[in-house]
Order: structure tokens, then C-alpha cells, then sequence
């Protein structure tokens, strides 16, 4: 199974740091956010990736085609311009198809541009958020319910989409971002059947809102709830919080 994430925006809300690379390569710990949000699907057993690039997605490109050197360390040889590997492999089997989806594309268009990719159930999710997930079980919750779509729902901080369930986690109506209102929210981490991408018209198409709206009005989205640790990495105090978690050894999202 393949996991789709949108790693094209501008970032503009944490423009101190993606002023100079993309949201999804600014690090925590030493490593690129892009890259926590990958380890949560390898320790699910997911490895086969699908990036969808846009904004300085040549930085994101060059990231992994030099993935092995980065995380490796070497012995040079300057004379012969010879590079030994001084440690036997890398420790992530991983197969990465970076995408550029284009500078302007919506979350939406993303998705579509990357349809040929998507021929089976993929998981889906965005490049900046990490939480204390089991992927496997929200896999095996929309497998078990056969709908079209599943969304992972966190208790809302009080500025995301607000998604209304029934006793049965169906969701019957999904609006984003109201001004003053709290419930449950989307939490990214979906998993979804290709047939999802006849929701998704074009570029200008935010998968937030018609497509999501739709789902659920046709009664093709279901919510998986976790009430457990989820953050998304909007803000530079945001960074600032997870970069401190993650110093402490006990980051909640280490699952591998």
C-alpha cells in the first residue's frame, strides 16, 4: 500500500524557516518533519512512498537522492575521488517517488496530479503533522467499514475542520474551520480508495472542502477517533514544542 503525502506548500505561517526550504524538510531533531511523518508509516509496515513536491520541490528531489550519503557515515578518498560507506546499508528500505504537482496547486489537485500512482488503497496525509498513531489500525478500521474514505478525527484544538459523527463514527457532514466551534477534527492520515479521485475536479480543487463534503454527504466517510498525542507543525512555536519533546527522548510519535 502506497502512502501519498502533500508536501507542496508555501508554509507561509512558519516563513522563518521555510524562507529557505520547504515545510516538509525543516527538521526536528536533526531530521526533516517530512521525514518523523515517513518513519510512522515504515513502523506500520508501509514503505512505498508517493511525495507530492511544489514549492522548492528540487530541495525536497535532492533531500533523497542524496538520502544515503545524508545518513551514512563515509571515508572519502580525494586523490581518487573514492567514497566508502563505512556503515553496511541504510536502516530505511523505502521507495520514494517525489512528484512536482506544481507552485500553486491546491491540496486537491495534488491528489489528482498523482492519480496514476493510485490504483489500489492508499493511505494519504499532509508533511507537517505527527502524531502517536497505530496506521495499521486505522488501515484495518476502513477495511473492516468499506467505505470509500477514512480520516483519522483528534479532539480540535479549535481551528481545523470540524467533522460531525453518529454513534457509529459515520461522518454526515464535514466543515472546515469554523470560527467557534470545537469537536472533532481532521487529523490527516487517511486511507482512501482510488475511487475518491472522481470527487477531486482539478488543480483548484481543496480536498478540505468540496471533495471531503461530499464524501461524507454521500455517506462514503468515516472517521477513525484518536484521542491520543497529534500535532500539526504550523507555527514556529510549534516546531519549538516539538523540537523540545524530541530532545527530551520521550517524543510521543517515536513509534519505531
Amino acid at each position: 500500500m502506497k502512502a501519498v503525502i502533500l508536501a507542496g506548500g508555501f508554509g507561509t505561517r512558519l516563513s522563518e524557516e521555510t524562507d529557505l526550504v520547504p515545510k516538509p524538510l525543516v527538521e526536528i531533531g536533526g531530521r526533516p518533519i517530512l521525514w518523523h511523518v515517513m518513519k510512522l508509516y515504515a513502523a506500520a509496515g508501509l514503505n512505498d512512498f508517493v511525495i507530492c513536491a511544489g514549492y522548492k520541490a528540487s530541495m525536497i528531489k535532492h533531500y533523497f537522492a542524496s538520502y544515503f550519503l545524508e545518513t551514512n557515515d563515509i571515508e572519502i578518498h580525494t586523490a581518487t575521488r573514492e567514497v566508502r560507506y563505512l556503515t553496511p546499508k541504510s536502516l530505511d528500505d523505502w521507495t520514494v517517488k517525489i512528484i512536482d504537482t506544481g507552485l500553486n496547486t491546491m491540496t486537491g489537485g495534488r491528489i489528482k496530479r498523482v492519480a496514476p500512482y493510485l490504483d489500489e488503497t492508499f493511505c494519504l496525509t499532509y508533511g507537517d503533522g505527527v502524531a502517536n498513531l497505530d496506521i495499521a489500525q486505522v488501515i484495518a478500521f476502513h477495511r473492516r467499514h468499506g467505505r470509500l474514505a477514512t480520516v483519522t478525527s483528534v479532539p480540535s484544538p479549535g481551528r481545523f475542520g470540524i467533522l460531525d459523527m453518529d454513534q457509529h463514527d459515520a461522518v454526515s457532514r464535514f466543515h472546515e474551520k469554523p470560527d467557534a466551534e470545537m469537536g472533532w477534527i481532521n487529523g490527516g492520515f487517511f486511507v482512501l480508495e482510488p475511487r475518491v479521485l472522481d470527487y477531486i475536479d482539478a488543480d483548484e480543487t481543496v480536498w478540505e472542502r468540496r471533495p471531503l463534503e461530499r464524501l461524507a454527504a454521500d455517506g462514503q466517510l468515516m472517521a477513525y477517533r484518536h484521542p491520543g498525542f497529534w500535532k500539526a507543525m504550523d507555527t514556529l512555536r510549534e516546531k519549538r514544542e516539538l523540537e523540545e519533546m524530541w530532545a527530551s527522548g520521550s517524543a510521543p510519535w517515536k513509534l519505531w
